[in-house]
């Protein structure tokens, strides 16, 4: 049995901005998106703007992927919902550049550098309000 865990992402009508932002960033890859206006049954009342965002998106990341979908009708997304995402990499240099574009436009929760577990690792919150780890984990 195989079991694979995949971060589903949540925001609140900015999920295509956010996968641009992370093609940019991380060099996620669009796998699928699907508007709400392309869903089956949606009713009369969405207006084109609930019909413009985002139902489900996937995305990939290197060997991982990640779920993504627009609260519709402009619902806020609770707190507690958010989601910490851990990238590792094997070199220093490229966890560096990852932190440091993840770092636009956000929060630094803890610098990048190195520690005893690793010898480059920092932690953000990015602008859409996702917390990323950033690890080196070098090859033996």
């Amino acid at each position: 049995m195989t079991v694979k865990l995949t971060p589903y992402i949540t925001l609140e009508g900015r999920v295509k901005e956010a996968i641009q932002f992370y093609e940019q960033a991380i060099g996620a890859e669009v796998l699928s998106l699907t508007t709400y206006g392309e869903m089956p049954g949606i009713p009369d009342t969405f207006t084109d703007d609930l019909k413009n965002l985002v139902a489900h998106a996937k995305v990939r990341v290197g060997g991982t992927e990640l779920m993504f979908s627009d609260a519709p009708g402009g619902t806020p997304v609770e707190d507690g919902k958010k989601v910490t995402i851990c990238i590792t990499t094997n070199e220093v240099a490229h966890s560096k550049r990852i932190y440091e574009a993840l770092q636009q436009d956000g929060q630094v929760n803890l610098p990048f550098k190195e520690e005893p577990f690793s010898p480059g690792f920092g932690d953000v919150t990015d602008k859409f309000g996702v917390t990323f780890q950033i690890y080196t984990e070098l090859e033996a």
